[in-house]
């Protein structure tokens, strides 16, 4: 199938699309990994795409006190090959290459990953682990709003009328683990694991269980493998898909707890 017929517009400038946002039917087009299938498939048929892959700003990967900040359009394989993002933020370059294919590693942006909000998806259970910070700006205003508030619902989030995502930043850790169990090598995985521990303690977030990512609050506390394994009895309410029932994706993410525990109690 084509895509509909649509106006495009691709900006240098931040103030452009703010300005082109504001007109019906407008979608923003970072990497397109997910908007053009659904364009071809005609799911999405938004009357204007504006191309926000020329804007500078929203590129590079910089230290701040204690985070790490990547720029929207900061693509999946930078953020695996960075040196930066591997010595202070680890879970995101352990879950860069569990993404699809390298062709869609290298046009498949972060920005894209967290608007979207695919519940499946490696990015929102890793900012939800970290305590992430969403970077929003809109024509007046930059807002901040963290990983746990940002994710609503499925494809839900905070984002506002004319609002984009233009950053996310990630606090400093130095020890995570990030496991998944797909079908085959690429594919969407059945369920993820990302978890992070650090003097406070542990925080272990499960995609692909809920219609967003969940923080299992009460694994996160226990202090034995034993007692994490009970705990996602209550943490972990599993929707079912069309291939996996709700107890076999609760059997496998406490088979991924069980693999990533030692890891975060060493």
């Amino acid at each position: 199938m084509k895509a509909p017929s649509f106006a495009y517009a691709k900006p240098r400038a931040l103030e452009p699309v703010f300005e082109l946002l504001e007109r019906p039917g407008a979608k923003i087009l970072a990497g397109g990994q997910s908007l053009i299938p659904s364009l071809n498939l005609r799911l999405s048929s938004p009357e204007l795409l504006v191309d926000i892959t020329g804007i500078a700003a929203l590129k590079g990967i910089t230290m701040k006190v204690g985070a790490v900040r990547i720029g929207a359009l900061v693509t999946h394989s930078e953020i695996e090959k960075s040196d930066v993002v591997r010595k202070h933020v680890p879970l995101l370059a352990q879950a860069a290459p569990q993404i699809a294919h390298p062709a869609i590693r290298n046009r498949g942006t972060l920005g894209g990953s967290l608007a979207l909000a695919d519940p499946a998806a490696e990015y929102p259970a890793c900012a939800l682990a970290l305590n992430a910070t969403i970077v929003l700006q809109g024509r007046k205003a930059e807002r901040k709003v963290s990983a746990a508030s940002f994710f609503k619902g499925l494809y839900e989030t905070d984002l506002r009328a004319g609002e984009i995502v233009v950053a996310a930043e990630f606090p400093h850790v130095e020890r995570s683990v990030f496991l998944e169990l797909a079908r085959r090598r690429g594919d969407y995985a059945i369920v993820g694991l990302a978890g992070i521990a650090d003097r406070s303690g542990k925080r272990i977030a499960f995609l692909g269980v809920s219609d967003r990512p969940v923080l299992a609050v009460n694994a996160s506390k226990a202090t034995s493998v034993e007692d994490a394994v009970g705990g996602l009895e209550q943490d972990l309410k599993p929707i079912p898909d069309l291939h996996n029932s709700a107890a076999t994706k609760l059997h496998l993410a406490k088979v991924l707890l069980k693999r990533a525990w030692n890891t975060l109690s060493t």
